[in-house]
């Protein structure tokens, strides 16, 4: 096999649940093969260079192996290789987020039916 279609690819080194999901980040723009946009249909061959955004960060891989079929977590692990760069930004984007949820005040009760009428007025809607 010398080349495979990147969205097979990336389903099946689990980066995205479904080949669908897969699609779709490759038509948003989320998905960069050797620094170009990426179709779904692009091929990726071994040594390429991808930057993946998806909802745990950004990653910046080099293609190891190719496979169209999904296996387990830990065959999939073996198809790229992530830079220690790549993973630090990663860690520091996931405990920025943790922080800023830190400062995230929620309500301490439910809204009464005064509260929502009030807050329907305000809005406009009534």
């Amino acid at each position: 096999m010398t080349g495979t279609r990147i969205d097979k690819w990336l389903w099946a080194a689990r980066f995205f649940k479904t080949r669908a999901i897969a699609v779709k980040a490759c038509d948003l723009g989320r998905v960069r093969s050797n620094g170009q946009l990426a179709k779904p249909a692009r091929e990726v061959r071994v040594g390429d260079l991808l930057e993946i955004t998806n909802d745990s960060g950004l990653y910046n891989i080099q293609v190891l192996k190719l496979s169209d079929t999904r296996g387990p977590a830990s065959e999939a692990q073996l198809l790229f290789y992530e830079s220690d760069e790549s993973q630090a930004a990663r860690a520091k984007a996931q405990a920025e987020r943790k922080a800023m949820a830190a400062f995230e005040r929620l309500p301490a009760l439910k809204p009464t039916g005064r509260d929502r009428r009030q807050l329907t007025r305000l809005r406009g809607r009534g």
